[in-house]
């Protein structure tokens, strides 16, 4: 992997440098986390976004009927910030060129609407000003060794209030949330906040969204050089004509969305910065969806998929890079507990698949996988620094 300076969003830059990461979400099912990791690479910058099984411990929530809503919990508690656009370029008592591009505090009193209109800018000098250089127990491991290459952020129940250490990849990373009920609107909003704030901070790239109940099934550099390399994103979209796809279409969307418009996919995506300025920008399809894609119809499986085919065409490989299983049926897919996982099952997940990258056939398709127990995590630590080269 090639090394970069190490830079935290909220550390000071040295000698000018300013350096560009990979982003990773992390979104609980249950709580809901979106975590940006930050990785440098000389040259040119991406990102990832993923989130899931961070902070198992948090696993708290009240399931209601058919589709849930869970209470949402965080690690992080912030102060507000000061205004995130420059006051001037190299003031000595305002903000600064580094300010700009990446924020030193994730708390703001933007509301959403600011949030996305502040997201959504794009510079239209491509010559950078600034030199662009290479840039939870299981969570914590899968990271440690590769501080700088990452950054996080997280959604949670706008009253949890609860700390991790300062050591913690997850300290001070939550951004200003707000309740999200499972299987409506509101989930897609919180996806639709965190990328706003991951976008804030300019040097973030792409943008991977997982939740709690994920776990990474490779070692973070061959996730990193995987999704860095990567020509397309991994948004999972599909046509399905049955009652559960096209059958949930309202004809009140169209003509902004047709029937045959109208596509499906797994909530749990990865984007380019190109593609996430889209989704915080939409204000054409997004409306649609929010006010007439109602049970049956659930936003977070048709909103993205059905926007990557409007204003992504070319970008997306039109596959999820999470691993879920729906083979035993019902309306949630199947969690595993500790006597589902061997290393037998870990590796099938690996390799045991064949899809397209980068125009080739390849084993890797899956990065990550669902849904873990926590009774899971105890074996997962031990089996993980064998099985996936994590660091020890």
């Amino acid at each position: 992997m090639k090394q970069g300076r190490l830079t935290v969003v909220v550390r000071e830059l040295s000698a000018g440098h300013f350096h560009v990461k990979i982003t990773i979400i992390l979104s609980m099912s249950m709580i809901l986390f979106i975590i940006f990791f930050g990785i440098f690479v000389n040259d040119h910058t991406k990102k990832f976004l993923s989130s899931d099984q961070i902070v198992p411990q948090l696993n708290t929530f009240t399931p209601l009927s058919p589709r849930p809503s869970y209470t949402h919990h965080c690690q992080c508690n912030f102060s507000l910030s000061s205004g995130l656009l420059p006051i001037s370029i190299s003031s000595p008592g305002g903000s600064t060129l580094k300010d700009y591009l990446a924020p030193k505090d994730l708390w703001h009193s933007m509301s959403d609407e600011e949030l996305f209109w502040r997201a959504s800018m794009v510079p239209q000098v491509m010559k950078h000003p600034y030199n662009r250089t290479q840039k939870a127990p299981l969570w914590e491991r899968f990271f440690r060794g590769h501080q700088g290459f990452y950054s996080v952020y997280l959604h949670s129940r706008p009253d949890f209030k609860i700390e991790p250490p300062e050591s913690s990849v997850f300290y001070k990373r939550r951004i200003p949330s707000k309740i999200v009920e499972w299987g409506k609107a509101t989930m897609v909003d919180a996806e639709r906040r965190l990328l706003a704030n991951a976008l804030l901070d300019f040097s973030n790239e792409r943008f991977v969204l997982l939740s709690e109940s994920c776990m990474p099934l490779f070692s973070f550099t061959t996730i990193y050089k995987y999704l860095i390399n990567s020509n397309q994103t991994f948004v999972s979209s599909f046509d399905d004509p049955r009652h559960i796809g096209r059958g949930r279409y309202n004809p009140q969307m169209f003509p902004t969305v047709t029937l045959s418009d109208l596509r499906k996919g797994s909530q749990w995506f990865e984007v380019h910065r190109k593609l996430a300025v889209k989704v915080v920008s939409d204000v054409t399809y997004y409306p649609k969806f929010k006010d007439l894609c109602l049970p049956p119809c659930y936003t977070d499986e048709h909103y993205m998929a059905t926007l990557v085919t409007k204003v992504g065409a070319g970008m997306n490989s039109n596959r999820s890079i999470t691993w879920v299983d729906w083979s035993r049926g019902g309306s949630h897919p199947a969690t595993f507990v500790r006597k589902d996982v061997t290393e037998k099952f870990l590796n099938w997940l690996r390799d045991g698949f064949n899809c397209t990258y980068n125009g080739g056939v390849s084993s890797i398709c899956h990065l990550f996988a669902r849904k873990f127990h926590p009774s899971t995590l105890d074996l997962l630590l031990r089996i993980a620094p064998r099985l996936f080269g994590f660091n020890n």
